[in-house]
């Protein structure tokens, strides 16, 4: 297994200039579930989102850009190429189908170890069109140290960006031309990742480097209570969050996939796979996927790419995890 460190810990890197090459088909893991390689210029995936015909979008942080992965998972292309709107180290990945929206998260993540094929600096999140792949929009984070993780989003399209740097959640309404501040609290301080609303209409998001869940209450749009729940075993190195059934599906980079139910300020954590340092979780069609990120191998990887292994999205199907 995977030893992932703290990304305080991960060492500065070069990565070596993106080309579209090496393109993989979908292979079968050694317990026959269906698993797709990726190509050697799309190391370290740190999200994957879906569309409801069981498209697949995944970012890397190492070489930037955004794949675009069939729904057969026979055809990977391109959605976004690394560096373009200058696009640098790419994070969150979330499609809106309703406003044939995919949003993206670009960051200077120099930082956690990855230099990433552009030089633009900040934290920036960008809304491209779904069918077409125009940028439509691009907001910058506010202050001068900042990282867009993940996304989530309200039926009213307003999306929720985790600040992986700064205890904050941030706001971008529909209209908005530049974040707000929904909820900032000190006891999100470690490394705020993964987020998602829950059956409940609240607010979930994790901690990284702390291992913690926590719920931000909502009423009529507004942040209320952060509680920090009380989960039912230690939590290492959690990261991707989604809403799931009566509950969530969350990743830990230690391996876990599990669902989480969530009853009073208690949670539940339910095994349901294991991977190799998985950073994100989608539900596609009938099947669960998880991207393999291996972020703990970040530092260890050459310019070249010596050093790399080989990256994978892996899936489960719905079944197995609804049975749980």
């Amino acid at each position: 297994m995977t030893r992932i460190e703290p990304l305080r810990r991960v060492t500065r890197m070069s990565v070596l200039t993106v080309v579209l090459a090496g393109l993989s088909l979908p292979a079968m893991a050694s317990d026959g579930t269906p698993a797709i390689r990726l190509p050697d210029t799309s190391r370290f995936p740190e999200n994957v989102g879906s569309t409801h015909d069981g498209t697949l979008f995944v970012s890397s942080i190492a070489d930037g850009g955004v794949l675009r992965v069939a729904s057969d998972g026979a055809v990977v292309t391109a959605f976004l190429k690394p560096g373009d709107h200058g696009t640098r180290s790419t994070f969150g990945v979330l499609a809106d189908e309703k406003r044939g929206t995919l949003w993206v998260a670009s960051n200077d993540a120099t930082a956690l170890g990855a230099k990433g094929p552009t030089s633009t600096e900040g934290a920036w999140v960008k809304a491209f069109d779904l069918a077409t792949g125009a940028l439509r929009r691009s907001v910058r984070l506010p202050g001068l140290r900042s990282l867009a993780n993940d996304f989530a989003l309200d039926d009213g399209g307003s999306l929720y960006v985790t600040d992986t740097f700064a205890p904050q959640v941030l706001r971008l309404g529909p209209d908005a031309k530049e974040f707000e501040v929904f909820v900032e609290n000190p006891v999100l301080a470690k490394g705020l990742d993964g987020i998602a609303f829950g059956p409940d209409g609240n607010l979930y998001v994790n901690t990284f480097i702390g291992g913690e869940l926590f719920r931000i209450d909502v009423k009529d749009g507004a942040a209320g209570q952060v509680t920090k729940l009380e989960t039912t075993r230690a939590l290492k190195f959690p990261d991707g969050l989604r809403a799931f059934g009566d509950g969530l599906l969350m990743v830990e980079g230690s391996g876990a996939l599990s669902r989480v139910t969530v009853s009073g300020d208690a949670a539940k954590v339910d095994p349901v796979g294991q991977f190799a340092g998985p950073t994100s979780v989608t539900v596609a069609g009938d099947r669960v996927w998880v991207a393999e990120g291996q972020l703990g191998l970040l530092s260890a990887s050459g310019k070249d790419g010596s050093g790399s292994p080989s990256f994978h999205l892996r899936s489960v199907g719905l079944g197995q995890v609804a049975g749980r």
